[in-house]
């Protein structure tokens, strides 16, 4: 007979079972006899090493830096004589406050018909929107001529900018322009340019043909390929809208009110 069989069963029934828990206890490793090492307290020597001043950019920068822009620089072609014209804008300063200079004009058939420059201050409200003041010198057409100027200028939009100025001249002529341009990226380098512009005037002027109220438009569509982002030849075409006594004076000079024409040229900046 084996050892089991004569294991006294009564004695076996008066044993109690080993709990779950005691189970698990029994298996845990024994505490370690050695203590751990201490982590040492942080020192200032530990957190400017971890987070050096690498001394970089910094928002509204006081250097001093400029950008140079030649949105226009085109030949311009109609039913009859063309011409030349341009629109070139750049800005000196900082984040904030900056000079601004615009100029823009056109000449046809050898002659200059109109040529302007603007130097304003711009202020910088919001990421996106500037307060710009200043002058404005007319060249051409008639006498020179010099207006005060204010507005503002920015981005509603991504990609869309936007320009609205006001003028005050000599005996108490004012004036009004809107300009907005919007870039549609065909590719990372083939961009189309629709653009806009029209001026208003507070009353009329035969010297310089131009009439009280809305005095003309200006639609555009330019496409640039650019060779590289500093240099971008294009071409498009322009289509001009002469209103009320602007259009009049117009006639009376033997102009038209309307025109298309074809445009060839390059966008530069530096």
């Amino acid at each position: 007979m084996s050892a089991m069989s004569g294991m006294d069963h009564s004695a076996m029934g008066n044993m109690e079972p080993m709990s779950g828990m005691e189970g698990m206890e029994s298996m845990q490793p024994a505490a370690p006899t050695e203590s751990r090492t201490p982590v040492p307290v942080l020192t200032d020597a530990d957190r400017r090493a971890a987070f050096p001043d690498v001394h970089g950019h910094k928002v509204h920068d006081s250097s001093m830096n400029w950008y140079l822009l030649a949105d226009q620089l085109e030949w311009q072609k109609n039913n009859e004589a063309g011409g030349f014209s341009w629109d070139v804008s750049g800005w000196a300063g900082g984040d904030i406050d900056r000079l601004w200079l615009r100029s823009e004009g056109e000449t046809s058939d050898g002659k200059t018909e109109s040529a302007e420059v603007q130097a304003l201050w711009g202020h910088a409200v919001s990421p996106w929107w500037d307060v710009v003041a200043g002058a404005r010198q007319d060249f051409r057409p008639g006498r020179p001529q010099t207006w005060a100027a204010a507005g503002f200028q920015g981005m509603p939009l991504y990609n869309l900018e936007t320009e609205l100025t006001a003028f005050a001249g000599e005996q108490g002529r004012t004036a009004l322009r809107f300009e907005a341009e919007y870039d549609v990226l065909l590719t990372n380098r083939l961009i189309l340019q629709p653009s806009f512009e029209a001026n208003f005037y507070g009353k009329d002027d035969e010297v310089r043909e131009t009439g009280k109220g809305l005095s003309g438009t200006e639609l555009s569509l330019r496409l640039r390929y650019e060779v590289k982002r500093e240099f971008a030849p294009y071409v498009g075409v322009s289509w001009s809208q002469l209103y009320g006594n602007t259009a009049d004076m117009a006639t009376r000079e033997g102009e038209k009110d309307n025109e298309v024409r074809f445009l060839l040229g390059a966008r530069v900046w530096f």
